[in-house]
């Protein structure tokens, strides 16, 4: 257990502006200090001098929202090697224990006491790069699918006979009529406006069709660079194998594939009851990853023979198709760790 390496904990709330702090000893679980930082350089600096008045010894931070509010902090103590573990939000506590700053802090540190191996921060350089293109590529394409509906909506109240024209082109011949139009030349007020609209959002579809997939590139590079293993994968493409690589971030920050399964949200928990026994699906846990696993089974479901027959195998069993899909979450949850944590030599 963590606790029989420890003295003491330091949790850490995170918030944009100002960071709560609480150490707590992990002999008595007792609360020895609480305080509030800025989260700023300086901050940081304060937070790691406190940590050495109140927690001497054996110590590590446990932080709150090491990926958001929580980086710079978990960035500055890992650089003055602090032990850092990265916690997750306890809302259940939270409902029936009240909700302050300082309270978080303090369930944060206790938090770590009663597990065995802690997750580390996921890790800085190539995976955060990895990170901002994702974040970037699955904004413009929200944006890029926002923009296709707005258009579809238009062409459907266009005058006609204009819109008999544009109805039926496919979607490149319909955005490149559409971002190529004149409307100066338009006398009615309405037509004028009407291809205004339309060519401006033409345009941004365009645009941003071109910014997704300059950032797609950048993605795939990436992936193959820090694991080609993952594209090799049946139903496993670029963005996909991002998603899976963000949410495990490096070796040593999930203790097994356990831990592992229980990100995804795909850990089995028993729902039995009288004669009935059952399992269901953990409803926590990286739920960008756990939509990650639910594609890539689609996609299994519909070409992958093994995948394919082990459904019709345990159907023939007499179990039905979401328990046989429960089964292989969690099989593909396994698979995709081990090959993450344990890559083919390269020769």
């Amino acid at each position: 257990m963590l606790a029989d390496q420890l003295d003491f904990v330091v949790g850490v709330d995170s918030h944009r502006d100002s960071h709560a702090v609480a150490v707590v000893a992990v002999s008595s679980g007792v609360v020895v200090f609480e305080a509030s930082v800025v989260a700023d350089a300086g901050g940081y600096a304060e937070a790691l001098r406190l940590a050495g008045l109140h927690a001497p010894g054996r110590r590590a931070f446990a932080i709150e929202g090491t990926a958001s509010y929580g980086a710079g902090l978990s960035r500055f103590l890992l650089d003055h090697d602090e032990r850092v573990f990265e916690v997750g939000r306890p809302r259940r506590e939270r409902r029936s224990g009240g909700k302050t700053d300082a309270l978080d802090a303090i369930r944060a540190a206790r938090s770590v006491l009663t597990q065995k191996r802690g997750a580390m921060p996921r890790s800085a350089g190539e995976r955060e790069a990895l990170r901002a293109l994702t974040a970037a590529r699955e904004g413009a394409a929200v944006a890029k699918q926002a923009g296709l509906n707005q258009l579809y909506a238009l062409v459907v109240t266009t005058p006609e006979p204009l819109r008999a024209e544009l109805r039926d082109l496919s979607r490149a011949r319909l955005l490149n009529r559409l971002a190529a139009m004149r409307p100066a030349t338009r006398r009615d007020p309405e037509l004028r406006g009407t291809l205004l609209a339309l060519r401006a959002v033409a345009r941004r579809v365009q645009n941003l069709t071109l910014e997704e997939r300059q950032l797609a590139r950048e993605i795939d590079a990436l992936v193959r660079k820090l694991a080609p293993q993952l594209l090799d994968q049946p139903g496993v493409g670029t963005i996909l194998a991002a998603q899976v690589l963000l949410s495990w971030s490096h070796r040593g920050r999930l203790p097994n594939e356990a831990a592992f399964a229980r990100l995804a949200g795909v850990a089995p928990v028993p729902a039995s009851s009288g004669q009935t026994i059952r399992y269901r699906l953990d409803r926590s846990g990286d739920r960008k990853l756990n939509r990650t696993l639910h594609l890539i089974l689609l996609t299994r479901k519909r070409s992958h023979a093994p995948t394919i027959a082990y459904i019709e195998r345990r159907t023939s069993e007499g179990k039905t198709r979401r328990e046989a899909t429960r089964c292989l979450k969690r099989y593909l949850a396994r698979n995709l760790y081990r090959i993450l944590e344990n890559p083919p030599q390269q020769a």
